[in-house]
């Protein structure tokens, strides 16, 4: 078997320095960290995972409770967190709520109860009704992407949604659009809608909830039975607002399928940015958030945390969106 000893000797460093590489310390200059790094793929080194545990206290692993993956922005910021904790030497464990706030509740209980240094938390949706189990945990815990009020007493990293749903409706109305449709998730993107309706009371348009279509579940399938409701109405929209991409993309099929031109015949906005976004037919128009940001922030608050033994102090990180011009969207047509 491989020594860290071994690894040591390759490289031409000690062994507290093989040690100090394999823990994710930044101490290590980035000449030595590649020789080390070198030496490790050479020998096939495998760290004694349970023996560095016991020697530091630490399992090096972090859980991450995220609503889905199936959702193209959620697996943008778990692959991101799982970048930063494996670029500090820190392990991924991994749990879904699936849109049930009872699965969410178990996670909850059975992460508690294993070997974690830190907990990190995504969306709202499912946990928000648990935030006093989360206060309760008694180690480090970091909520991100938290859409409704965020809790005092823990710290969240997560995105101003209501300006993401004002720069949405600002770019429409800058547009000319009078006549809005918004489709989203409700109520998990209240907050967005608000930013939306500010952005249309500015020009004197009331967005009133008849005007507001629900999309459970934020998906293109969700999104494609809603677009059928806005096409039913006595007078079209000249345009769309969603609260997440996803919807936007089933908006823009069912329209294409009932024979509607995006955007000569209505425009579609979406928010988030998903990679799918800008490969859509045509091109969505989108709010972009920052996601890898925000999942980079978030885990790193943890891991200092866990580094420092201490709790991390309640606060708030509030990143900012930036809408991002694209093809879905245009000036009304001329009627």
């Amino acid at each position: 078997m491989v020594t860290m000893d071994d690894v040591a000797r390759r490289a031409g460093v000690t062994k507290q320095t093989v040690s100090n590489v394999v823990r994710g310390r930044t101490v290590v200059s980035p000449d030595t960290r590649a020789k080390v790094e070198a030496a490790i793929a050479e020998l096939g080194y495998q760290p004694n995972l349970l023996a560095r545990s016991l020697a530091t206290g630490t399992t090096m692993t972090v859980g991450f409770i995220v609503p889905t993956v199936a959702n193209p922005f959620y697996s943008v910021v778990v692959e991101e967190v799982e970048t930063v904790l494996e670029e500090r030497g820190y392990h991924l464990l991994l749990a879904t709520t699936r849109g049930d706030g009872e699965r969410a509740r178990r996670h909850l209980t059975s992460l508690s109860n294993r070997s974690l240094d830190a907990l990190l938390v995504a969306g709202d949706r499912d946990l928000g009704e648990h935030v006093p189990l989360l206060e309760r945990l008694g180690l480090p815990v970091a909520l991100c992407m938290w859409d409704s009020e965020p809790p005092s007493a823990l710290p969240v990293v997560t995105v101003d949604f209501e300006k993401a749903g004002y720069l949405a409706g600002r770019h429409l109305c800058q547009l000319g659009h009078r006549r809005p449709v918004v489709i989203a998730d409700v109520p998990a993107h209240r907050v967005r809608i608000e930013g939306m309706r500010r952005a249309f009371a500015e020009v004197g348009v009331t967005l009133g909830d008849e005007a507001v279509l629900s999309a459970p579940g934020a998906t293109p399938e969700a999104g494609y039975a809603a677009a059928l409701l806005a096409l039913a109405a006595p007078e079209r929209p000249t345009c769309v607002l969603t609260s997440t991409d996803a919807i936007a993309l089933g908006v823009t099929e069912a329209f294409r399928h009932h024979g509607l031109r995006v955007p000569e015949d209505i425009s579609v906005v979406g928010i988030d940015d998903i990679p799918q976004a800008a490969h859509a037919h045509p091109p969505l128009t989108t709010v972009g958030l920052p996601m890898r940001r925000m999942a980079r922030d978030a885990a790193e608050l943890l891991l200092n945390a866990i580094r420092d033994k201490q709790p991390v102090p309640p606060d708030l990180s509030l990143l900012s969106p930036a809408i991002i011009r694209r093809e879905s969207s245009a000036p009304p047509a001329q009627n």
